[in-house]
């Protein structure tokens, strides 16, 4: 587990080398008004809306497909699935990015590495979600499905998880704190619903598309309400003196 969540870490401080990159060079990386915190704030706004929309347009377009009783995932296999896939694959990287955005953002407490990790596995798993379409029923298994299935058991787990371990930085930064409430409420919310799915509901749930549904965009409105905070408080900063390294609030690191 170590060694799995440096590597996240050393990806996402690749991040964190381009800003200080810019700012030795004298470069500010700003476009119009958004810096670059904006700009990942806006990968992150923009992947649920991507992912919510193509949801709603292919099941639409599909003639035979329910809303409330097919899965998310059936979609792949309509005539416009491609749009889901689409929309997996965009949520899923646009996380990431935005991911790498939110860790030199928030003052950290204990366990906001490994939170922000979850995080960027969580973006994974929806990347595998849409590259490997599930399994049609009635039909044999297929390695496809059965990593589709794996991503989809493990995802869903991942982001509540996370939201959790970043919960406590939220409430020692005061710029963050508004959120920190919100955040145990998803948290706690998404673990509860996919617990009832597990213990009580049977296996052929006959609402499971809308059960999936209010699963998926719960936790989807997570990453979208931290994404616009982020955006706020970059709009809101004031841009750096020549010379001053400050792009970045003061953190405080626990380990």
């Amino acid at each position: 587990m170590e060694l799995w969540e440096r590597s996240t870490l050393q990806y996402i401080l690749c991040y964190g080398d381009i800003l200080k990159s810019s700012e030795v060079l004298g470069k500010k990386p700003v476009t119009g008004l958004l810096n670059v915190n904006g700009l990942t704030a806006l990968a992150g706004i923009t992947g649920p809306a991507i992912l919510l929309i193509a949801d709603l347009v292919g099941a639409v377009s599909a003639e035979h497909y329910s809303f409330v009783q097919h899965s998310i995932s059936f979609l792949a296999w309509m005539p416009m699935g491609w749009i889901q896939t689409i929309g997996f694959l965009a949520i899923g990287l646009l996380v990431e990015i935005f991911a790498a955005g939110l860790f030199f953002n928030i003052r950290r407490a204990r366990g906001f590495s490994f939170g922000i990790a979850l995080l960027v596995c969580f973006g994974f798993g929806l990347l595998l979600i849409g590259a490997f379409h599930t399994d049609i029923p009635g039909r044999p298994g297929t390695v496809d499905g059965a990593i589709h299935g794996a991503a989809a058991n493990t995802a869903f787990w991942l982001l509540p998880a996370a939201t959790l371990f970043i919960a406590p930085s939220l409430k020692n930064d005061r710029r963050w704190q508004s959120l920190f409430p919100y955040s145990i409420a998803i948290a706690g919310f998404a673990l509860i619903w996919i617990i009832i799915y597990r213990v009580w509901l049977p296996p052929n749930l006959s609402w499971f598309g809308l059960y999936e549904r209010i699963l998926v965009t719960i936790e989807v409105l997570w990453v979208e309400m931290m994404a616009i905070w982020q955006l706020r408080l970059s709009l809101k900063a004031k841009p750096p003196v020549a010379g001053e390294s400050a792009r970045f609030p003061a953190i405080k690191h626990y380990g």
